[in-house]
């Protein structure tokens, strides 16, 4: 009897074993930092850069921001220490990060019999950055400004993992991040051009 109990136990141990490793997550992916580094920086005729966050995440649902696994905000930042630079000697170029939101919403599903065999998109997620680029004298006053916007929006089926969630959310963030720098780029040499150096 007794040696029955300890097969069972040994049997029961396998069990639950194999079945924890057929639940165990694949690893998560790392992902790189987007960067601008390789594109020529903004010389502009101020004494100092500062980066200022307009947007507070409200870190509840329908947002889902915080869970981007490069987070926008961060890229926005990253933009302004590597696209822009002061060579003057007074005034100050602020950048200011407007919105880097991203919302999740549900799409309808097949219903009935047809749905249980149908892979539907199940959540849409739309992200947006706003940024300026203010240029002001050393009393605060306003000298010029360019702003640009962007906005991504994709789906993804019900079967979606969440490694391939963070991808979408990755990919997202960069091709914002792409399009807003490209059009702050414009905007500061079409509203800026007496600062630029």
């Amino acid at each position: 009897m007794q040696a029955m109990t300890r097969r069972q136990t040994m049997t029961a141990i396998i069990l639950v074993a194999g079945l924890a490793a057929c639940q165990t997550p694949p690893p998560k992916p790392q992902y790189p930092e987007i960067t601008f580094y390789n594109l020529e920086p903004i010389h502009l005729d101020v004494a100092r850069i500062e980066v200022v966050d307009d947007y507070v995440p409200p870190m509840r649902a329908p947002n889902v921001e915080q869970e981007f696994p490069v987070p926008i905000y961060s890229v926005a930042r990253r933009w302004a220490h590597d696209r822009l630079r002061a060579v003057g000697t007074t005034g100050i170029a602020r950048v200011v990060i407007k919105d880097a939101s991203a919302i999740e919403s549900d799409l309808r599903k097949t219903p009935g019999l047809k749905g249980a065999f149908t892979t539907d998109q199940a959540t849409r997620y739309t992200a947006r950055v706003q940024m300026a680029v203010e240029v002001r004298d050393d009393h605060g006053f306003k000298q010029a400004s360019a702003e640009a916007s962007a906005t991504r929006s994709n789906t993804l089926p019900e079967d979606a993992t969440l490694n391939q969630r963070d991808q979408l959310f990755f990919d997202m963030t960069e091709a914002l991040m792409r399009s807003v720098d490209q059009e702050l780029e414009k905007n500061i040499r079409t509203y800026m051009a007496r600062f630029l150096r």
